[in-house]
């Protein structure tokens, strides 16, 4: 093994090892999270209502604070780091503030919107609470913004635990908020959703607070910004290709939300003819979204995540640059194929313990989940190697071809969404799998583009081998899972399906962890920090 191999797994699995550590801890406090919330507001108009309000910052959190403008900032703040300090604390100076000035003013042009909408529309009682919900909603979009861009700053310093346990913030304040409810007599969940949004407003404040103080030592904060105008510059040309790839995603988001609420927001017939989706269509989409998004966050964006400094500092170095990247490649799917081959076999007892009983997703609700779950599961793979490959593109300074590819991508995705909600009886399944598909097509379009632009050879025999192994490994864990499954029956009631999910997921767990221990993968010691012999 070469140094700079051993070097690259190292810091691999010790950055995956810190950020998968505290994204499962936020994902664990984010399920409870959601055992709260869907039994206060269950698959109805006032979940759907809260999942949309919540729903419309964080897109603007994945295209600023996560998203393009982290794409744009990190390479270029890494390598003033490395060569300027003084000057890279005056770039990041200047980010942060332009993070804040532009969101705020979205912001404040968002809320004039919505308030002359609701003003012009007729009366609704239920689309006004949606949309004065999300009006109150919406200051959490700045907060949130510049809490992840100093989330971006620390991961450039290796410190990437704060940034990781920020979300925990947010699903503590939330449960702690939301408790009260189930011992009030005759609470209602139209009135405990303020309460709801208020612990987030707050849990923003207290993000950027953490951050702050996590940044400490590593960020001299200054006013002046002469130092950072030209790397400044150089941001601002690389942001403008990411922002319209990353703005026309989250558009695509934003499309799939309004499809969804439709039936709350406009009304449940268009153009004269009933509409396929009702007011639980929004809530469905939400929780069931929440259940594909654990494994994809605990692994697939950590790997991402991890991996993106590494590779900007490397971009100069095609042979240390490639390693890392095929590391990358194998790490995420070593994890993203058994997640998503596991997931969809244990969809039915999932969603019947997590969201079921209690006032939350009745059995059509379950089922319908089931079938939404069906449909994005089946992509946990393509999702995690998208993170991987756009990381890889920004690295390497090419801010055009995930654009190009993002923005057909979401032609695609329109396209399948009218098609598969219209003209088939999928209802709000058709959005899950026409986010499925279009993610599917993009994780082989953008590896074929990558090769051709930079003439490297992603691919290698030991990393084919490897992908290989995994993919082996994940369908004879699914075919065990499978027989047991048919050995245990449908089973009835929640008990049954709690009992039957945990000799499901065990199973699952089990075969995966034994067989990767016995042949010996190279993954399972970069997890988990062991030696052992390389396959």
């Amino acid at each position: 093994m070469t140094p700079d191999r051993d070097n690259s797994e190292r810091v691999l699995g010790g950055a995956v090892r810190t950020v998968s550590a505290l994204t499962l801890l936020s994902r664990v406090l984010g399920l409870a999270r959601d055992l709260v919330t869907v039994r206060i507001f269950g698959d109805g108009h006032v979940g759907s209502a809260f999942a949309a309000a919540f729903a419309i910052p964080n897109m603007f959190r994945r295209l600023f604070g996560e998203g393009a403008l982290a794409a744009a900032f990190i390479p270029e703040y890494s390598k003033l780091m490395r060569d300027d300090p003084a000057r890279a604390s005056a770039f990041a100076s200047l980010t942060i503030g332009l993070v804040a000035v532009t969101t705020s003013l979205i912001l404040v042009l968002a809320e004039v919107v919505l308030a002359v909408v609701l003003f012009a529309l007729p009366e609704n009682p239920e689309r006004t609470y949606s949309i004065q919900l999300v009006m109150f909603l919406l200051p959490y979009m700045p907060l949130v913004c510049v809490a992840a861009m100093l989330a971006g700053m620390l991961q450039v310093h290796g410190r990437f635990g704060p940034g990781a346990a920020m979300p925990i913030i947010l699903n503590v304040f939330i449960i702690i908020v939301a408790m009260p409810y189930f011992f009030v007599q005759g609470a209602s969940a139209a009135t405990w959703s303020w309460f709801i949004g208020g612990a987030v407003l707050l849990s923003g404040v207290l993000q950027i607070v953490w951050s702050l103080n996590a940044l400490r030592g590593c960020v001299h904060w200054s006013r002046g910004f002469d130092a950072a105008r030209e790397p400044a510059r150089a941001m601002l040309l690389r942001l403008g290709p990411v922002l319209i790839g990353l703005g026309t995603l989250q558009v695509n988001a934003l499309l799939d939300t309004f499809i969804a609420m439709w039936p709350n927001w406009v009304g449940p017939t268009i153009a004269g003819q009933p509409y396929p989706l009702d007011q639980a269509s929004n809530s469905i989409l939400f929780f069931t979204q929440r259940l594909y998004q654990f494994p994809l966050g605990v692994f697939g964006i950590a790997v991402a995540t991890a991996i993106f400094p590494a590779l900007s500092r490397t971009a100069d170095d095609n042979e240390r640059f490639i390693v890392m990247l095929r590391n990358g490649i194998r790490l995420s799917l070593f994890i993203a194929i058994p997640a998503t081959i596991g997931l969809i076999l244990v969809r039915t007892p999932l969603i019947a313990t997590l969201y079921s009983g209690g006032g939350g997703f009745s059995h059509e609700g379950v089922e319908r989940s089931s079938a939404v779950l069906i449909g994005y599961g089946a992509a946990i793979w393509a999702y995690s190697l998208n993170q991987l490959w756009t990381r890889a593109f920004y690295a390497k300074g090419d801010t055009m071809t995930p654009m190009r590819v993002a923005i057909a991508m979401v032609g695609l995705n329109l396209v399948l969404n009218v098609a598969l909600v219209f003209l088939t009886p999928l209802r709000e399944a058709g959005l899950a799998w026409s986010t499925a598909a279009s993610a599917m097509v993009q994780s082989l379009l953008l590896p074929m583009y990558f090769a051709r632009k930079t003439g490297l050879r992603i691919m290698d025999r030991a990393t084919r081998l490897a992908v290989a192994r995994s993919l082996a490994l994940a369908v004879a864990m699914g075919i065990a899972v499978w027989l047991v499954s048919n050995l245990l029956g449908p089973g009835e009631g929640w008990n049954a399906q709690g009992l039957r999910l945990l000799i499901l997921t065990f199973v699952g767990v089990a075969i995966i962890g034994l067989g990767a221990y016995a042949g010996r993968f190279a993954e399972l010691r970069w997890l988990f920090g062991r030696n052992g012999s390389r396959k």
